[in-house]
């Protein structure tokens, strides 16, 4: 009667059981980031202000038409920074992972090391980054546009199904990646291209209604356009629009996690 759940609940005891040798590689890497850099972490902090302070700068002016409807003068460059932050967070994950494994082969060869482990530390980083640059717009929201929401205290909880997406993401690009180069090559071309088919410049609904469903097809069109939402205008997202991207945020997560540990004995041996 238990099984369901202890299947569904497999991932996460296997993470939590590795927490420590988790936690090492995850600060190992963070520190590895920026070593040698005069900066440092402050690097971290200053590429996400840089954009908000050029976009705010290129589109503050254009603003001024809009500025019935949306609010405030920068709303289009914070719109566009929301979408940014989403996007990079994804296009961090995709860049990686398929040479995540090749990354990690002499640990992976040479003990006895849990290889799905990989997925969550790579998330992680990327993680804290996209929370760098979310309280740099919290940050901008406050000095700027002089506005702070309580349905600020919601984004832990639209960004659990987009890091859901992303550890589906991860395993079922480095199981690919590690059997084939190429598609390392494809996601270069790809991600590029795929930042236009998500409404980072842009917002959903501005999309004919008759294309919409098109771009919902994308995961992280819900997740940007709830970010916008409890950001940007203080508004809680909606239960239906969360309930789905959590439903398909945690289908890819078990997705990738099965593909994954179905072949992890093979790509142990080819990496």
């Amino acid at each position: 009667m238990l099984q369901p759940f202890t299947d569904a609940s497999k991932p996460f005891v296997d993470a939590w059981r590795h927490r420590e040798l988790f936690r090492a590689i995850l600060t190992r890497e963070l520190q590895v980031r920026f070593r040698g850099s005069v900066f440092g972490w402050a690097w971290a902090i200053l590429a996400p202000l840089a954009m908000l302070s050029v976009y705010t700068l290129v589109f503050s002016g254009a603003l001024k038409l809009d500025a019935a409807r949306t609010g405030g003068r920068f709303d289009y460059a914070f719109s566009i920074f929301a979408g940014l932050i989403v996007f990079n967070f994804f296009a961090e994950i995709a860049y990686r992972s398929p040479l995540l494994l090749a990354e990690h082969k002499h640990i992976i060869r040479r003990s006895i090391f849990p290889p799905q482990i990989l997925a969550w530390i790579a998330v992680a980083r990327a993680l804290v980054y996209a929370a760098i640059a979310l309280a740099v717009l919290l940050a901008g929201q406050v000095l700027i546009n002089h506005t702070a929401h309580w349905s600020w205290l919601a984004l832990p909880f639209v960004l659990l199904p987009l890091c859901l997406t992303l550890l589906g993401v991860v395993w079922i690009l480095s199981t690919i990646g590690a059997l084939t180069s190429d598609l390392n090559h494809l996601i270069i071309s790809i991600i590029p291209v795929a930042m236009f088919a998500t409404p980072v410049f842009y917002e959903a609904g501005a999309v004919p209604e008759g294309w919409r469903w098109l771009l919902y097809c994308n995961p992280l069109t819900v997740i940007i356009e709830m970010l916008r939402a409890i950001l940007l205008r203080g508004e809680a997202p909606g239960l239906s629009a969360y309930l789905g991207a959590l439903a398909a945020g945690l289908a890819l997560f078990y997705l990738g996690r099965t593909l994954f540990m179905r072949k992890k004995a093979i790509l142990v041996d080819i990496i």
